[in-house]
């Protein structure tokens, strides 16, 4: 949490990372919009539109720059925050190959490799590195996919993108099982179909639609140790 100088009061805080466009951006609003401090983080030196939230919201949010594929710079971002304390940590992380109806045999190695490092391995690497920054009754959320579900997959279609986030499933409850016991939150959430650069404009919802739901999910799943895998609405999706 961080300390309000002026009220001395208690800000309760998040750690997003990915929140430069998109799901990410959205939450950080969201968040901020509820009296939260925030800090996003970024790829690269350009300006985005969290620069543009941060200049809204002078003092509110702050920005930091890692690329999650990359474990040196998560190791220097962990380095960098050390000292620091977040209420919850929330990576938010998620590409698709470029020729989403392509199955799995017809895409390229390094493709996959790609789609897979981005959706399942760097978020984990990303959730290794940075939990000792939330405390023991802390969340630590993960943006999944209801298309991670292999219980729902009876249309078949988008493969390597539900692979990877069926993977990054599997991984979390792997993490989950390592840490049962332990007081701390753990969520999985599916945002739903939304109209973002990475859903599309056929999607049929809005971040207006689904990320303030997700934020109650995030809030009330705080109370309840340990790993869920909950939708927007808080409907808990079958693995």
């Amino acid at each position: 949490m961080a300390q309000d100088k002026t009220t001395k009061t208690v800000v309760p805080s998040i750690l997003i990372i990915g929140a430069s466009r998109g799901l990410g951006l959205a939450m950080a609003a969201e968040f901020v919009k509820r009296g939260w401090q925030v800090m996003g983080t970024v790829r690269g030196e350009g300006r985005t539109p969290l620069h543009t939230l941060q200049d809204q919201f002078s003092g509110q949010v702050d920005i930091e720059h890692v690329d999650i594929t990359d474990p040196a710079q998560l190791t220097a971002l962990h380095d960098r925050l050390i000292g620091r304390s977040f209420d919850i940590l929330f990576v938010n992380a998620g590409t698709a190959n470029r020729h989403q109806n392509e199955t799995i045999a017809q895409v390229s190695t390094d493709e996959f490799m790609r789609v897979m490092l981005t959706n399942a391995l760097g978020p984990l690497r990303t959730v290794e590195a940075l939990q000792d920054l939330v405390p023991e009754d802390g969340l630590i959320g993960v943006m999944s996919s209801g298309q991670g579900s292999v219980s729902n997959n009876e249309r078949g279609g988008h493969e390597v993108y539900r692979g990877s986030k069926s993977a990054l499933n599997q991984y979390m409850r792997s993490y989950a099982a390592r840490h049962a016991g332990e007081d701390r939150a753990l969520i999985l959430t599916a945002p739903g179909w939304v109209n973002t650069a990475l859903g599309g404009p056929a999607a049929p919802l809005t971040t207006d639609e689904s990320i303030p739901a997700l934020v109650d999910v995030l809030l009330a799943k705080r109370t309840r140790p340990g790993l869920e895998y909950l939708d927007y609405r808080g409907q808990t999706v079958p693995w």
